[in-house]
């Protein structure tokens, strides 16, 4: 059961690290400088970004056949790659790269974050079956954050150079998720937690530490940063971050406690406590067992063909195309805003673009999980 939360933790990490490409409008505007392109152009590598996640089934083949902890690998590499060729280059240390090849690295980098993603909905679903809706829309919730915790960092580490922050934030882009991900790596595995069981209290305390998470990053970004410096917002989220840990911890510590409950009875020779308990308990998985079953089937008859659909059986379904024509016409109108942020903020004479960039992932977070939160409050 802990490790059951544990894997959650992980890909809430996970999560919080693969908007890569949400931190573009921070830096575009210096980029654009750097390269010497135009606007045109600019606006194409915002678009390779998101180009490269029209090859995301590749990830998802790829998980079909691949352990878990090889996807993530194989993700967090070709970010390492997309977005590390990049900075070795804007730092001289390779040769030119022509413009055509930074489009082709941004398409890699955007492909990057598809493998990613697919294994924290594998991971959120096979290990949440019954919850699975709540336990993906949480963790994916913090895809929101990562522009801020980008921002944060390099607020810190490169606070007044323009160049020098296009440059870092390429550099956190290229090693910050195979960092989070090898250590997120053994984790990324169907942990059998149990399907009957009731896990309403652990999503209750995650909710109200994502909550406060959420108003941290709002509040941070509103305030200067001459009233908070930017190294006491980083510490400041990275407790947050950890602060997860405590649903898995606490269900660790449980755990051990009904061991030794159980131990103490056993030893202590109580038969008739050890019998009236055991059909008791017997008395309740049978009870469980039976919703268990009833839940099962309505699970089975609402999703589970839909997990071993084929292709061609899946366009034929009005849900995909209600759920393509959604995407294409809802969420990619955000994205056309976000990628062009920078060049908004500059265009109306605004030179805090990267607080603006902080505000829109914190409000994005909350925009993510507020589904989440009515699913969990109103399904019933």
């Amino acid at each position: 059961m802990a490790l059951q939360w544990l894997s959650l933790v992980a890909t809430i990490w996970l999560q919080s690290i693969n908007g890569t490409n949400s931190n573009f409008p921070a830096y575009s505007s210096h980029l654009k400088k750097i390269l010497s392109i135009s606007q045109l152009q600019l606006n194409n590598l915002a678009f390779a970004s998101d180009a490269g996640k029209l090859l995301g089934w590749v990830s998802g083949l790829a998980a079909a056949h691949l352990p878990l902890w090889l996807v993530l690998l194989i993700g967090s590499t070709l970010g390492l790659i997309g977005y590390g060729v990049q900075f070795l280059f804007l730092t001289n240390q390779i040769p030119s790269l022509s413009y055509w090849h930074v489009f082709a690295l941004t398409v890699l980098a955007g492909n990057s974050i598809c493998w990613i993603n697919t294994v924290c909905y594998i991971l959120a679903i096979q290990n949440f079956p019954l919850d699975r809706q709540i336990a993906v829309g949480l963790s994916t919730s913090y895809v929101g954050l990562s522009a801020k915790i980008y921002t944060n960092l390099v607020d810190v580490f490169a606070p007044n150079s323009p160049s020098k922050r296009a440059k870092f934030f390429l550099l956190l882009n290229s090693i910050s998720p195979l960092m989070v991900c090898v250590l997120a790596a053994p984790l990324a595995r169907d942990v059998n937690g149990g399907k009957s069981r009731v896990l309403a209290k652990g999503f209750f305390i995650l909710f109200i530490i994502t909550i406060i998470t959420g108003l941290f990053a709002v509040i941070t970004s509103l305030v200067s940063r001459f009233l908070l410096p930017p190294l006491v917002v980083v510490l400041g989220m990275f407790v947050l971050l950890l602060l997860p840990l405590l649903t898995p911890l606490s269900e660790k510590v449980r755990e051990k406690m009904q061991q030794k409950c159980w131990l103490r009875v056993h030893d202590e020779g109580i038969v008739h406590i050890n019998i009236i308990g055991t059909t008791a308990a017997k008395l309740d998985d049978e009870e469980s067992a039976g919703r268990s079953k009833k839940d099962d089937h309505n699970l089975s008859g609402c999703c589970g063909e839909e997990i071993n659909i084929g292709a061609m059986s899946m366009l034929r379904r009005m849900e995909f195309w209600l759920y393509f024509f959604v995407y294409l016409f809802g969420a990619t109108l955000g994205l056309v805003y976000l990628n062009n942020l920078g060049q908004i903020a500059e265009s109306r004479g605004c030179s805090g673009t990267s607080s603006l960039v902080s505000l829109s992932s914190a409000f994005s977070f909350f925009g993510r999980l507020l589904p989440s939160l009515l699913d969990y409050f109103f399904s019933k």
